[in-house]
């Protein structure tokens, strides 16, 4: 059985639909109307194996902001109904991955507690895309898929560099993390729940 999750936001800024399938290959249609987080979105679902429909509108006339976070908490909604009690999974997952001259760890926890832990500097413009809203992206998935994220640039210089290793340890962590172990039964905790 294929584990999937549906998610829809519509707010006066946003207006969202996300369907993810967690066992997938890889495939991706993905309308943002920006597009390099277009971009970024359809890498994670190529580096995680996620199949990933995503629709978004947002006031982006306005900022890119709010789709962005809009689309983050989203998408971690639809984690959560993809994996409703965490049961069966490793939990846990991690990735470290060079970009060039970057280089980018990720470690995730679907233990049931939000949090975003971020590390490194990432400032400034690629193209018009103000980079700032890439944390704004995490912190929002982190606190609606109930997640513990931790994300370190540890080093590199182009921004572009950086954004994309942080989309691709991203990817590569949550696929390990949602993956089902069959020696785990239930939620991987001594609570018996997450």
């Amino acid at each position: 059985m294929l584990r999937s999750g549906k998610a829809e936001r519509k707010t006066k800024e946003t207006d969202i639909a996300i369907e993810w399938f967690l066992d997938g290959r890889g495939k991706y249609a993905i309308k943002t109307g920006i597009p390099f987080f277009n971009h970024m979105l359809e890498l994670f679902s190529k580096h995680g194996f996620f199949d990933l429909i995503i629709k978004a509108k947002g006031d982006i006339d306005v900022d890119l902001h709010h789709t962005i976070e809009d689309v983050g908490i989203a998408m971690g909604a639809a984690l959560r109904k993809a994996l409703p009690h965490f049961e069966g999974i490793r939990r846990y997952g991690y990735a470290i991955i060079p970009m060039d001259e970057t280089l980018c760890m990720v470690a995730i926890d679907l233990g049931g507690r939000p949090l975003l832990v971020w590390k490194g500097a990432l400032r400034g413009k690629i193209g018009t895309f103000d980079t700032e809203v890439v944390r704004e992206f995490f912190k929002a998935f982190a606190n609606e898929a109930r997640c513990s994220l931790h994300i370190n640039i540890i080093y590199g210089d182009n921004r572009h560099h950086k954004v994309e290793a942080t989309f691709k340890a991203f990817a590569r962590a949550l696929h390990e993390a949602v993956t089902v172990d069959k020696k785990i039964k239930g939620a991987l905790s001594t609570k018996g729940m997450l």
